[in-house]
């Protein structure tokens, strides 16, 4: 016998689900390993990716094994918790890369300033694989089944909302 669905899924939809479980999982993984090999561990702020990684890992093996709404807002809360590490880690980049660049050369600016920033020796844009982390993340939990926030059927009544 098969397991019954959840109210508002199709067979299709949870392989497209487990499938970007999976990619997030793995994701989590490889950009955790990543951080490690790279020696990402210099100051208090370098470790926070380091944290929350493994963090989201647990939450991401808590909820394919609960399966229940508690850890899927806990999951969704972690994957925010992803995006604003990215973004802080997109700061620290871009201002680091700046301000080297500025000691170089005092005289630059605008977007040359900008161009070099990118391109400077810590990469730049590397933190964006944790927000990419957070968004798959949402991403999967989107109208979640375990949320029961399934969209009304078409030409279903609607009725009131409490």
């Amino acid at each position: 016998m098969t397991t019954p669905r959840p109210r508002g899924t199709t067979e299709t939809g949870e392989h497209v689900r487990r499938f970007v479980l999976l990619l997030l999982v793995a994701g989590t993984i490889v950009t955790g390993i990543e951080l490690i090999l790279l020696g990402h561990v210099e100051e208090f702020t370098q470790w926070v990716p380091l944290a929350v990684l493994p963090a989201s890992l647990v939450v991401l093996v808590w909820h394919r094994i609960d399966r229940a709404r508690r850890s899927t807002r806990v999951l969704q809360g972690a994957m925010v918790v992803c995006i604003a590490c990215g973004a802080a880690g997109l700061w620290f980049h871009y201002t680091g890369n700046a301000e080297f660049e500025l000691e170089m050369y005092p005289s630059l600016g605008g977007w040359e300033l900008v161009r070099e920033s990118l391109s400077g020796a810590t990469p730049a844009l590397a933190p964006a694989a944790m927000i990419q982390i957070g968004l798959l993340g949402l991403i999967y939990t989107y109208r979640h089944p375990f949320l029961d926030c399934a969209p009304p059927r078409v030409g279903a009544a609607v009725t009131s909302v409490e």
